[in-house]
């Protein structure tokens, strides 16, 4: 496993230069039952195997799991985590371009994102378009939670 990584702040234009760049390994995060509670309130998925912890004990996974959408949402502050422009007006959270819940966070378990810079182009605006590919880890285990390809703007 990839050892933690200090956050990358570059300007606009070195952004340019960096595809292909590995971006390292986020914080370790742990993903509680509080979390996955009020993810199920904001989204209105009550499902037993993520909100009833007694039920969940006796299900497939022997204990209540996180949302895949859930877990995906961390996408977000793990970016953050690892990267940033320094002279933009404006970032975008562009989209994904494809994501596979590859295996259940089981509450309790903690998670992590390994990312890579795989593309940068530019765009209309004076804009970068930049292309993510994230990993993420569950602590102790080999398969990951997570695998997508994150797209986000920046715009100076």
């Amino acid at each position: 496993m990839t050892e933690t990584t200090a956050r990358t702040v570059v300007d606009f234009d070195a952004v340019k230069t960096m595809a292909g760049t590995e971006l390292g390994a986020t914080e370790w995060r742990e993903i509680t039952q509080d979390m996955v509670n009020t993810f199920a309130d904001a989204t209105d998925d009550h499902q037993w195997i993520h909100v009833d912890p007694e039920r969940a004990k006796d299900g497939p996974f022997g204990a209540p799991i996180a949302h895949g959408f859930l877990t995906l949402s961390l996408i977000i502050p793990f970016w953050g985590e690892l990267f940033d422009v320094s002279d933009v007006k404006t970032k975008v959270n562009y989209g994904l371009d494809k994501v596979r819940f590859t295996s259940p966070v089981k509450v309790g378990s903690r998670v992590r994102a390994v990312m890579k810079l795989a593309d940068v182009q530019e765009v209309k605006g004076d804009g970068l378009h930049l292309v993510v590919e994230a990993t993420f880890e569950i602590e102790g285990e080999e398969r990951p939670a997570v695998v997508a390809v994150f797209l986000a703007r920046f715009y100076r």
